[in-house]
């Protein structure tokens, strides 16, 4: 008898929190997590070591032949990125990294390469996977489709609370620039525009702590498709 798999496709504006809760949501499932975002982050990092625009969709195109990205777990759960080799998991997280990661990921050709990578996760396991067009491009047939979102000033403050814990002296000022910046190219581009499927399940989490932002999916999550086994 052939093991159920089910797909959790969390989709939504960057700093909603979406990878803390979709990791968080696979553990307790027993489900893999598949951060997307972490992906397109390591072709933004290439071209930015290429000294490529990462507006020029001709020359980030010209590079993807060349690259050989894979990922994988580390012992404690944590997604692993790695390009052409090399552990890239620390170098994709940066605010620079982000907006290389918002330019490539509209340029069609890069959605392009990088969607039998997220499709093939969830041939083989039950999985919970984040971005931007989960629901409505990766897995259009996922059992369970959330859009996750909350204010611009709680993303801000959750986002700056993280780049503060790791020495980074950007100010929310700053944070609410990028932000904004950020969500114009994820909502306008031409390719897999951010936005919710038509059957996604609305979560904000503007007023939620992040437990009661966990268990929101959680719950849902086990209306779709039942308890797991403890």
């Amino acid at each position: 008898m052939t093991e159920k798999r089910c797909a959790i496709a969390i989709d939504g504006p960057s700093g909603a929190g979406k990878s803390t809760i979709a990791k968080a949501v696979a553990a307790r499932r027993g489900y893999i997590y598949v951060d997307t975002g972490a992906i397109y982050r390591t072709v933004g990092l290439a071209a930015r070591r290429g000294s490529v625009d990462p507006h020029d969709a001709a020359g980030v195109a010209a590079l993807l032949p060349g690259l050989d990205i894979r990922f994988d777990y580390g012992p404690d759960g944590s997604q692993r990125m790695y390009l052409n080799g090399e552990d890239v998991s620390a170098a994709i997280r940066t605010p620079e990294a982000s907006m290389y990661a918002s330019a490539v990921s509209a340029i069609p050709a890069v959605r392009a390469f990088l969607l039998d990578m997220q499709r093939d996760a969830a041939k083989t396991h039950s999985v919970v996977m984040d971005g931007r067009d989960i629901g409505t491009v990766v897995l259009p047939q996922a059992g369970l489709k959330i859009f996750l979102t909350a204010s611009l000033e709680a993303r801000a403050k959750r986002r700056l609370a993280e780049l503060t814990a790791k020495g980074d002296p950007s100010t929310l000022a700053d944070v609410i620039t990028d932000m904004t910046r950020r969500d114009e190219q994820d909502t306008s581009r031409a390719a897999a525009p951010l936005k919710a499927a038509a059957d996604a399940v609305v979560v904000d989490t503007s007023d939620m702590t992040l437990p009661q932002s966990i268990q929101a999916v959680c719950d849902l999550a086990e209306e779709r498709f039942g308890r797991t086994e403890p």
